[in-house]
């Protein structure tokens, strides 16, 4: 039967601090409840990334942190196709609004959090094999991306969130497609980089965005070659000390 309570009702470990088994349970249903929504509002969005913002803040131990990391971005993978793209635009209108209140202890996760919805966000496009269907949806997310993290000139966007992003950019398109058809449509995708590097005021996230962008793995991609399988590790084998809480 499908579960038809509100997004808020289905996160019960986001107020306080709770074992793994309950976390687990809490993550499954809320699997199984968005699995069978192919619409919900913005309000209705904001209110569920609240919950699981403060569920990644209160889990505890390194792995805990980790794995609880790599379930919220696997939601990506079950949500309805239609639904994928304001999902992240929730997702990252909440940490831009949360970010500067995460404390030192605590920061560790959330750029593990980030960085496994960078790459959950690309995988979402490459699995499909960037389909020239799926068009729209791309340039919807790639204005998410410029709105929000990658905006070149928004105040209310920490900078701190914004150098990860930079820092992680090529990471997450090299990890979410490592088989490269020659299909990847890469100068599009890196125009939330180019935007910044033609519009931010500040010149160090230009001198930032310089830096990713003369990867060299780009030159590879843009030549039609790949980098060796060696040079780049899979996330699930990289080792992340976490932080305790």
């Amino acid at each position: 039967m499908v579960n038809s309570s509100p997004p808020d009702k289905i996160v019960p470990m986001a107020n306080t601090r709770q074992d793994r088994r309950t976390r687990d349970t809490a993550v499954e249903n809320l699997r199984n409840y968005l699995h069978h929504r192919t619409t919900l509002t913005s309000l209705e969005l904001l209110k569920l990334w609240k919950g699981l913002f403060y569920c990644m803040w209160m889990s505890d131990k390194p792995r805990t942190q980790q794995q609880l990391a790599r379930d919220l971005a696997g939601l990506l993978d079950i949500l309805p196709h239609e639904v994928v793209i304001p999902f992240l635009d929730a997702f990252w209108t909440t940490m831009a609004r949360e970010w500067l209140g995460i404390d030192v202890l605590r920061m560790d996760k959330f750029l593990y959090l980030v960085r496994c919805y960078v790459r959950a966000g690309w995988r979402q496009f490459a699995r499909r094999g960037w389909r020239e269907e799926d068009e729209a949806q791309l340039e919807g997310y790639l204005q998410v991306l410029g709105n929000i993290p990658l905006n070149p000139g928004d105040g209310k966007i920490p900078n701190g969130m914004r150098y990860h992003v930079i820092d992680i950019y090529v990471d997450g398109l090299d990890m979410a497609d490592e088989k490269r058809e020659g299909k990847m449509p890469l100068e599009r995708l890196l125009k939330p980089l180019r935007l910044i590097e033609s519009e931010s005021p500040t010149k160090s996230l230009r001198s930032r965005v310089q830096e990713a962008l003369d990867d060299e793995r780009l030159k590879v991609w843009n030549s039609g070659g790949e980098v060796g399988a060696q040079e780049q590790p899979a996330e699930e084998d990289e080792e992340w000390n976490g932080i305790n809480d």
